[in-house]
């Protein structure tokens, strides 16, 4: 989904089959004299799963000055070492963006600079506002100018007006957190502090890890992994964490006493297999929804595969539950880099040829079940059903590790309207007869909420499935006031 400046929903057109997420952030204090945008750099590199249309590094330096580069493309290709070796200083924040709120542009890209009351500020941001049209035409009649269409630039332009009324950024915050509705999880650069900041339904992961004595905040795990940085816990919903130096500072406001309700997609779908979140793995959650899986829709056949990546693990746990074997049947392109945008169907499903390939030898006369952890719109899964039997499967039985996928999402994940979600127009029959699978079976919502084992009992949003969304939302997808 996109939003124009009156707020309104469009659905977007993407050839993928698969739903999309906002981003991710990374943040960290220097204290030990490291190579603090290397850092960063590898940090988004982890997380570069979560956004690849465009990424950005922000730093402080010494005397307090902001400096920034970012740029259109993967993390990869937006720096080089001559970029990176520029950019030195105490505090970093940095971001790699998917777009959900604006469009896809270098005025878009994150970490977003600007000033305020105390000084200059950098701001990076992963969700969604629901009520972000609505606070950004009040900030509009009152004077304000905005030069992008993003959520962060509402939060600095509410930062800077309520500045003007208190210096002190906690005071600032809190009122923001009270005004806002929707998912974020951010970090916040200014000269002395590195700030992060989580919704209070905690749709959005950020955690908090430590290597020596400097800390860093990130939206997985992972990223921590992947600059040798020892996880401490997790911000909770509706906390506010103050870095300065070494020492962590912490406010809980009252509006994160409402039930949790994360994004179970995070699970599903969207963080590494590798990662963390709110006390649970994200492998044995995948690895768990393939067992229920199996247990809920069971079927005689030959050999369980997945989809590549993310029904890998899934089908895994199929496999282990069912006793059927598993094995591979379809062979990845891991040089295709972005998924790029064709806007004719005859072209999107085209694209499926691309990016992945059907093994023969492994397929040919045999009962194949399939595994993937979600169905959209039903484009790519109809392609690769045809391209298995193409190949000689006898049969093809479609599992997928998730609910049917029935309402849009407006917390952040780019899950299109209603009438392009092929589940709210289809029985599961008729999805079965489209895609020209010989079986087709879902998990349920009731097994899928049992699949994040070692989860801090932790509440989940499932909207998209349900059409239950933890904040009450007008037709418009505004919060009901």
């Amino acid at each position: 989904m996109t939003e124009n400046r009156t707020g309104t929903l469009h659905c977007s057109m993407d050839w993928d089959d698969k739903p999309r997420e906002a981003c991710g952030v990374f943040g960290v204090v220097n204290n030990n004299g490291f190579d603090i945008a290397r850092m960063v750099y590898f940090g988004l590199y982890a997380l570069q799963h979560r956004g690849q249309e465009s990424c950005g590094i922000a730093v402080t330096d010494e005397n307090g000055a902001i400096t920034g580069h970012k740029g259109l493309g993967l993390v990869s290709e937006v720096f080089s070492d001559k970029i990176l070796d520029r950019m030195e200083g105490r505090i970093a924040i940095g971001h790699c963006r998917y777009s959900t709120t604006g469009g896809t542009s270098i005025e878009n890209s994150q970490p977003l600079m600007a000033n305020y009351k105390n000084g200059p500020m950098a701001i990076a941001h992963n969700g969604n506002l629901v009520n972000a049209g609505k606070i950004r035409r009040t900030l509009e009649e009152s004077g304000a100018i905005f030069q992008t269409s993003t959520d962060s630039e509402v939060i600095a332009n509410l930062i800077s007006r309520y500045g003007i009324q208190t210096g002190d950024l906690e005071e600032i915050l809190s009122m923001i957190m009270e005004q806002v509705k929707g998912s974020y999880s951010l970090v916040l650069m200014t000269r002395n502090h590195l700030i992060g900041m989580r919704d209070p339904w905690g749709l959005r992961p950020l955690c908090i890890g430590k290597l020596d004595d400097s800390i860093i905040l990130a939206s997985e795990s992972c990223a921590l992994d992947a600059v040798g940085a020892d996880f401490v816990r997790n911000v909770e919903p509706g906390e506010i964490v103050f870095i300065q130096g070494a020492e962590i500072r912490s406010i809980r406001k009252a509006v994160g006493s409402q039930p949790r309700h994360f994004c179970i997609f995070e699970h599903i779908y969207f963080a590494r297999p590798d990662s963390f979140i709110d006390g649970a793995s994200v492998y044995r959650a995948r690895l768990e929804a393939g067992r229920r899986l199996a247990i809920e829709h069971p079927v005689d056949a030959d050999l369980v595969v997945g989809v590549p990546d993310s029904g890998l693990t899934a089908a895994i746990g199929f496999s282990r539950q069912s006793g059927i074997p598993y094995g591979e049947a379809l062979i990845k392109n891991r040089y295709v880099g972005r998924t790029f945008i064709q806007p004719q169907q005859r072209m999107r499903e085209q694209s499926v040829d691309i990016k992945l390939n059907a093994l023969r030898e492994e397929i040919e006369g045999k009962r194949i079940v399939m595994i993937d952890d979600s169905i959209v719109r039903g484009t790519t899964t109809r392609k690769l059903v045809q391209m298995l039997k193409n190949a000689g499967a006898k049969e093809v039985h479609m599992r997928v590790s998730s609910p049917p996928v029935r309402f849009p999402c407006y917390f952040g994940i780019d899950i299109s309207c209603t009438n392009q979600l092929i589940a709210a127009q289809k029985t599961i029959e008729e999805i079965r007869e489209s895609m020209g699978a010989d079986s087709l079976g879902f998990l349920s919502v009731e097994g899928l909420m049992k699949t994040p084992v070692g989860a801090c009992e932790t509440g989940f949003c499932t909207g998209c499935f349900t059409g239950k969304y933890p904040i009450e939302l007008g037709p418009e997808g505004f919060p009901v006031e």
